[in-house]
C-alpha cells in the first residue's frame, strides 16, 4: 500500500519550498492538488513532471476513487494552493480517509500563514487558538469573539480583506479598544506587511481603505489581571451593542464577561437606560 504525503507549498515566495518536499513531489506517482492551474506554476518552476489531478471542495467525493487507486499502487502527495494541506481546506477529509483505509500518512513541515503570522505578530505564542476563517455574518462573529473574550490564549484567524475594517470594528466592540492586534498581509510575498497596534488603532488604519491580498489576523488574549470596568465603560459598551441590534439579555451577558461584572447588574443598567440612583 502506498503512502500519502502531506506536502506544504509556498504561501508566496517560491524559495520557501523545502528540499524534502521537492524530492517527495518528484518521487510520488500522483500529486493531488487543490487547483492544478496554481500548482503547475510551482511544478514548472522546479521542473517536476509528476502526473497531477485536482482534489478540491467541489469534486472531493468524485476524486476519492482516483486518488486511492493511485495509493494502492504507489505514493501520493497532497498539496493545497498554498501552505499546509488540511488547514481550512478539504485535505483533512482525504487524510482521514487514507488513515481509515490503512495507508501510512506522512506530514512534512513547511510553510503556513497561520504560524508565520503568529510568530511575526509580537504577541504571545506559547498558547493560541486557531479560529479558521471568521464568520461572514456580524452576529456570528460577535458570538465567536464573546466566547473567547475572557480566554488568555492568542487568537489567529483568516479574514477577507473586504471585511477586515468591519471585523476590526467588531473586535473593538466585543474585546475592547486596547486589545492588541496584528494584521499580516500578503505573507512571504513581494508586498508583505505587518500592522501591529491596538484594535482601535488598526480599525482607524483600515477604515477608509481595505487592503489587497490575503489577510491573517492575530489577536492578543485577555489579560487575566485586567481591572474591572467602570460603570461609564459598561454603559458605553452596552449602548453600542444595543444600537448594533443585540437584545438586552445578550448584550448584558457579553458586556458582563468583558467588564467582569455580574450580568444582572449590567442588565439593570440597560433597563434603567444607564441611569443610576
Amino acid at each position: 500500500m502506498g503512502t500519502l504525503y502531506i506536502v506544504p507549498t509556498p504561501i508566496g515566495n517560491l524559495e520557501d519550498m523545502t528540499l524534502r518536499a521537492l524530492r517527495i513531489m518528484r518521487h510520488v506517482s500522483l500529486i493531488a492538488a487543490e487547483d492544478t492551474r496554481t500548482s503547475r506554476v510551482l511544478t514548472r518552476h522546479y521542473d517536476i513532471s509528476t502526473p497531477m489531478t485536482s482534489y478540491h471542495e467541489h469534486n472531493k467525493i468524485a476524486k476519492l476513487d482516483e486518488v486511492f487507486a493511485a495509493l494502492n499502487h504507489g505514493d501520493v502527495a497532497l498539496i493545497s494552493d498554498a501552505g499546509t494541506p488540511g488547514i481550512s481546506d478539504p485535505g483533512f477529509e482525504l487524510i482521514a480517509a487514507a488513515l481509515e483505509r490503512g495507508h501510512e500518512v506522512v506530514p512534512l513541515p513547511g510553510a503556513s500563514a497561520l504560524t508565520t503570522a503568529l510568530v511575526g505578530s509580537g504577541l504571545a505564542c506559547d498558547r493560541f487558538a486557531y479560529l479558521g476563517f471568521l464568520p461572514r455574518k456580524q452576529a456570528a462573529l460577535r458570538d465567536l469573539l464573546a466566547e473567547y473574550a475572557e480566554r488568555s490564549e492568542t487568537l489567529v484567524a483568516y479574514e477577507s480583506p473586504y471585511r477586515l475594517a468591519q471585523s476590526l470594528a467588531t473586535i473593538v466592540d466585543v474585546l475592547g479598544d486596547d486589545r492588541r492586534v496584528c494584521v499580516a498581509r500578503e505573507i512571504s510575498k513581494k508586498f508583505e506587511e505587518f500592522y501591529r497596534g491596538t484594535a482601535s488603532e488598526l480599525r482607524e488604519t483600515f477604515a477608509a481603505d481595505n487592503p489587497r491580498g490575503e489577510v491573517t489576523l492575530v489577536i492578543a488574549g485577555a489579560d487575566p489581571g485586567a481591572s474591572i470596568w467602570t460603570e461609564a465603560q459598561v454603559i458605553k459598551a452596552l449602548a453600542a451593542r444595543l444600537e448594533a441590534g443585540e437584545t438586552l439579555s445578550r448584550a448584558a451577558s457579553n458586556v458582563a464577561k468583558l467588564a467582569r461584572w455580574k450580568k444582572k447588574a449590567v442588565y439593570r443598567l440597560g433597563v434603567s437606560g444607564g441611569e443610576t440612583e
